[in-house]
């Protein structure tokens, strides 16, 4: 499942509808995004049919970034149900995020 890039129209409507969602904030300029991005997109493709994985730009979407209180990017957000339960800042390695994930299914 490719990785799905949430706009802030549709994004309550997806996240809500997935029983658990992983949410990447990002942006273009940002160097340890860039590192973080791979890390991401396997855990999508890892997590197909399990887990929602998407990610927001905090550019094109800075009411998102606000409304989770996104300081500083990296930041990755675990929702169950549409609400926060957990959240990962900066780089860390895949298992760091997994381990939310599996803890969930």
């Amino acid at each position: 499942m490719a990785i799905k890039h949430f706009k802030t129209a549709e994004f309550d409507q997806e996240v809500e509808a997935a029983t658990l969602s992983m949410v990447d904030f990002w942006a273009d300029w940002c160097g340890p995004c860039k590192m973080l991005a791979p890390v991401v997109e396997a855990i999508a493709e890892q997590y197909a049919g399990k887990a929602l994985v998407g990610k927001v730009n905090v550019d094109e979407e800075p009411d998102l970034a606000r409304r989770f209180g996104v300081m500083s990017i990296p930041t990755v957000v675990f929702l169950k149900n549409g609400q926060e339960f957990d959240r990962k800042v900066g780089v860390m390695p895949e298992e760091a995020f997994t381990a939310v994930l599996d803890k969930e299914l």
